[in-house]
C-alpha cells in the first residue's frame, strides 16, 4: 500500500512538472508585470518591463506589451515639449491595450493617420475617472505641455467615487506570496480558465449556507430598479462635479471618450449645457460590418481599436 501511494505521489509530481513545462513552452498564460505606487500616490506599472498578454483558454489572444520609463504600455517614451503637437490618451484597460501588440496600439494607429503628432497612452487596468484626474494633476508640469488630453469615461463604473484614494486591494497582488504564486504557470493557467474559482469560492458558499444565506434573493421590481438607477446616476453626476472641482478641468484641452448608448441622458445634458466636449464611439462601432470586440470579453479587437483611432484622429484634425 505504501509503495502504491509513493508511486501515485511521484506520478502526480511528474504530471504537474510536465504540465508546467507545457504551459511555459507554449506560453498558454500571461506574464504579470509588477505594479507600484509612486511618490505622488499614482498607481502604475514598474518601468521597463516586457512580456506577453494571453487571453482565452486556448491562447485566443496573444500580444506583446512593453512598459516604458513612465510606467505605461507604449512603444515610445513620453517627452512632451512646446515644439511638438502631442495628444494624451488617459484611461483604463481599453486604453492600456494589453489585448494588442504594443507597437500596433490605438496611439500608433492615430499617429499613422496624422503626420507630425506624438500620442502618449496613459492606460492602466482599473483606472476610473478619479485615477485619471489624479494622474494628470500629479504630473501637471508634464501634462500642461500636451496639447490635447482625451479621457476614456464609462459612466456606469468610472464615477463611483468623488475623490481619489489608493486602491490597496490591487497592491496586495505585489506581496511576496502572490508574486510566488504567479511564477507557477500551471497555477496561473488554471486560474485563467476558471478551474480554481469553484475551490476559491467554496468556503464562502459553505459559510453562507450555514448562516442561511442560500435563500433566493428577492429581485427588484421594474419601478424599484428604475428608482435605484436614477439615484445612482445622480450620485455619479455629483462625483463627476466633485472631481473636476478638486482637480480642475481644462475644457479647451480636455475631451471625454464615451459610449452615448450606455450614458444616461441626464449626464449627456449636463455635458452639453456646460461646454464639456466628448467623442461618442457607439454609432461607429455599431455601424461596423465586422466584430469590434473580442470573442471572450468586451475589450476592443483590432477592428474596434482602428475605429476608435479613426474617430480620435478625425476629431483632432477638426480641432
Amino acid at each position: 500500500m505504501k509503495r502504491l501511494f509513493l508511486k501515485c505521489l511521484i506520478y502526480a509530481i511528474l504530471i504537474v512538472f510536465a504540465l508546467e513545462v507545457y504551459v511555459r513552452a507554449f506560453h498558454l498564460t500571461k506574464d504579470y508585470p509588477s505594479r507600484y505606487i509612486d511618490n505622488y500616490g499614482v498607481e502604475k506599472w514598474v518601468p521597463n518591463q516586457s512580456g506577453f498578454s494571453v487571453t482565452g483558454n486556448r491562447r485566443q489572444n496573444f500580444s506583446e506589451y512593453h512598459i516604458n520609463n513612465s510606467g505605461f504600455n507604449s512603444y515610445r517614451e513620453y517627452n512632451p515639449t512646446k515644439d511638438k503637437i502631442e495628444v494624451a490618451l488617459v484611461g483604463d484597460s481599453f486604453i492600456e491595450g494589453f489585448h494588442q501588440h504594443y507597437y500596433n496600439s490605438i496611439g500608433k494607429k492615430i499617429e499613422n493617420r496624422i503626420k507630425d503628432i506624438d500620442v502618449y497612452e496613459f492606460g492602466y487596468a482599473g483606472y476610473d475617472f478619479a485615477d485619471q484626474l489624479h494622474l494628470v494633476h500629479s504630473y501637471k508640469k508634464e501634462f500642461d505641455l500636451i496639447d490635447h488630453i482625451i479621457f476614456g469615461l464609462k459612466f456606469e463604473n468610472d464615477l463611483t467615487r468623488g475623490e481619489y484614494i489608493v486602491v490597496k486591494d490591487r497592491m496586495r497582488l505585489e506581496t511576496p506570496l502572490f508574486k510566488t504564486l504567479r511564477e507557477i504557470k500551471i497555477l496561473a493557467y488554471a486560474q485563467s480558465i476558471g478551474i480554481i474559482d469553484p475551490v476559491r469560492k467554496a468556503p464562502g458558499k459553505l459559510i453562507s449556507f450555514f448562516k442561511g444565506g442560500n435563500k433566493q434573493k428577492t429581485e427588484l421590481t421594474e419601478e424599484e430598479q428604475l428608482l435605484k438607477d436614477t439615484e445612482n446616476n445622480k450620485t455619479y453626476l455629483e462625483n463627476f462635479k466633485n472631481l473636476i472641482h478638486l482637480y480642475g478641468y481644462d475644457k479647451r484641452r480636455y475631451t471625454l471618450l464615451i459610449d452615448k448608448s450606455k450614458t444616461p441622458k441626464m449626464f449627456l445634458d449636463y455635458l452639453d449645457n456646460n461646454g464639456f466636449r466628448y467623442i461618442d464611439f457607439s454609432e461607429a462601432l455599431e455601424a461596423s460590418n465586422k466584430p469590434t470586440d473580442l470573442i471572450y470579453d468586451k475589450h476592443w479587437n483590432n477592428n474596434g481599436r482602428s475605429i476608435i483611432a479613426r474617430l480620435i484622429a478625425d476629431y483632432i484634425n477638426k480641432n
